[in-house]
């Protein structure tokens, strides 16, 4: 009897922390929120324990939106 093939997740996308995110842009959090407030700014999650986190594919699309401009 042939065992059932099990398929492989695929990794979580994991949720950068604001603090990090603005090391990687390169910019201030005032700024962050300037942005934010424009709707420029990548889309940001707050987790339950209140931090506020943007996944890692959403920042390397806005990154990739930031090279390519």
């Amino acid at each position: 009897m042939a065992t059932p093939s099990r398929r492989r997740r695929e990794p979580k996308d994991e949720l950068v922390p604001l603090s990090d995110v603005l090391d990687e842009i390169g910019i201030t959090r005032a700024t962050w929120y300037r942005w934010r407030d424009r709707g420029y700014a990548p889309e940001a999650r707050r987790t339950p324990s209140g931090r506020i986190c943007v996944r890692r594919s959403v920042l390397d699309a806005f990154k990739e939106e930031l090279d390519a401009a």
